[in-house]
């Protein structure tokens, strides 16, 4: 026989789930934001159900030198060109070097990264590249 306190548990937990999952549905409907320039980081990210991460490179490039990153830390300079993964950023590797908590922002909100429109490929945002490539035409005869 069930009690009361056994069904207020119940309850909780099911209040609980609704709650993640409206918060979880509303951060799925917001719209992606990102700057020219910023990288979009798809390596991982659509394959575990997560949003690609926008990687504000501008901005973290007005406070640090490239060395920095691109030397100290091994980042590559080429979009796509490092696989990083959750669990190299929570050991410290990447990202992590600098979001721990200490020196930034720690993990813990994955809506801070975790940004991008679903699908969108690795790529720098708004880039000469993507500029200057046309969409190919099927040739007229």
């Amino acid at each position: 026989m069930y009690s009361r306190h056994r069904f207020r548990g119940l309850r909780r937990s099911l209040a609980a789930a609704i709650v993640m999952l409206a918060s979880i549905a509303f951060w799925l409907s917001q719209p992606a934001y990102a700057e020219y320039g910023d990288v979009v980081i798809n390596n991982y990210s659509d394959a575990a159900g997560m949003r690609p991460v926008v990687f504000p490179h501008w901005f973290h490039r007005m406070r640090f030198r490239c060395k920095v990153c691109h030397a100290d830390l091994g980042f590559q300079f080429k979009a796509g060109g490092n696989q990083i993964n959750m669990l190299k950023i929570i050991d410290g590797q990447f990202c992590g070097a600098c979001h721990n908590g200490d020196v930034a922002w720690s993990v813990e909100n994955c809506n801070l990264c975790h940004s991008a429109k679903p699908g969108t490929p690795t790529q720098v945002h708004e880039s000469t590249i993507q500029k200057l490539a046309a969409p190919t035409e099927p040739a007229r005869k």
